[in-house]
C-alpha cells in the first residue's frame, strides 16, 4: 500500500520539543511499539476519539521515503472500518521526515473532519 503523504497529529508543544530534540517519540512509541500515522482521509477518525474538541493540534505531513524505520499497514482499533488499514511507523518519527505542518482545528461541534 504505497501513499505519498503519511500524517500525525500532534499537539503544539509535543511538535515543538520533537524540532528541538530532532525526532517526534510519542507515547505510544514505548506502550505500543509504534508512532501512530494515518492517510490525511482518516486522520479524522483517531482525531475525534482521541482529541474532539482540543484546538492546539498540529497535522504533520510526512514523507514515508525519509523515514528509516519500517512503517506497517495494520488494522486500527474497534469501531474504525472494517478492513481499513493504518500506518504505524515503527520508530521515532525523524523532523526531517516533516515536509509540512498545518494547524487542524475541530469544527464548531469540537468534532474534526478529514483532512484532504
Amino acid at each position: 500500500m504505497e501513499h505519498d503523504i503519511l500524517v500525525h497529529l500532534c499537539g503544539t508543544r509535543d511538535w515543538a520539543a520533537a524540532q528541538a530534540a530532532g525526532a517526534l517519540r510519542p507515547e505510544s512509541l514505548d506502550s505500543a511499539g509504534f508512532v501512530h500515522l494515518s492517510t490525511p482521509q482518516q486522520v479524522h477518525l483517531p482525531a475525534n476519539r482521541l482529541y474532539r474538541g482540543r484546538t492546539d493540534l498540529v497535522l504533520l505531513q510526512v514523507d514515508p521515503a525519509k523515514v528509516a524505520s519500517p512503517v506497517r499497514w495494520e488494522p486500527g482499533v474497534p469501531g474504525d472500518p472494517e478492513a481499513m488499514l493504518f500506518p504505524h511507523l515503527y520508530g521515532p518519527l525523524p523532523v526531517d521526515a516533516v515536509i509540512g505542518v498545518t494547524a487542524y482545528r475541530p469544527g464548531p461541534d469540537g468534532a474534526f473532519g478529514p483532512a484532504d
